[in-house]
């Protein structure tokens, strides 16, 4: 016997298989952009969580990105050489060292998120019609709703 929870549930993972099978392809192709130079995904991912997050050390860093502090030590050393982050001395504890993105890191990171935006407007403007554009605006908060969930 079939409830309406259980169809529920069907039409929900239904939905969240192709969701997934529909978004994984963009996500990628939007990785793939990189303006900045060859930056590694760590690398860049790392560049990420100091734009949203502000200054921290690198084993903050790495406890958030779920790597080992050396590897993170790695990853803000190469940063460094290119001019992307700072280091300085943590204004509270001098013992310890703040890692910061740099204006040319802002501006690259921010560089990159307007050429993906960019090429993500042209497609939905090449590829949708007016109604469709709208069908998907309607859906943005449906999406940010569903992604503070998971």
């Amino acid at each position: 016997m079939t409830t309406s929870s259980d169809t529920a549930g069907t039409t929900a993972g239904r939905i969240a298989v192709d969701l997934r099978a529909a978004l994984s392809p963009l996500v990628r192709r939007l990785r793939q952009v990189k303006p900045d130079g060859e930056l590694t995904f760590s690398q860049i991912s790392a560049m990420v969580r100091l734009d949203r997050e502000g200054p921290a050390t690198a084993t903050e860093l790495a406890a958030g990105e779920g790597i080992r502090p050396q590897s993170m030590c790695t990853i803000v050393g190469a940063l460094q050489e290119r001019g992307l982050v700072v280091r300085d001395p943590d204004p509270s504890d001098g013992r310890r060292i703040v890692v910061s993105l740099s204006q040319a890191g802002l501006d690259g990171l921010h560089g990159a998120r307007a050429e993906r935006a960019r090429r993500l407007a042209r497609a939905i403007d090449e590829e949708l019609t007016p109604e469709e554009q709208r069908l998907l605006a309607d859906a943005i908060p449906l999406l940010e709703r569903i992604t503070r969930r998971v």
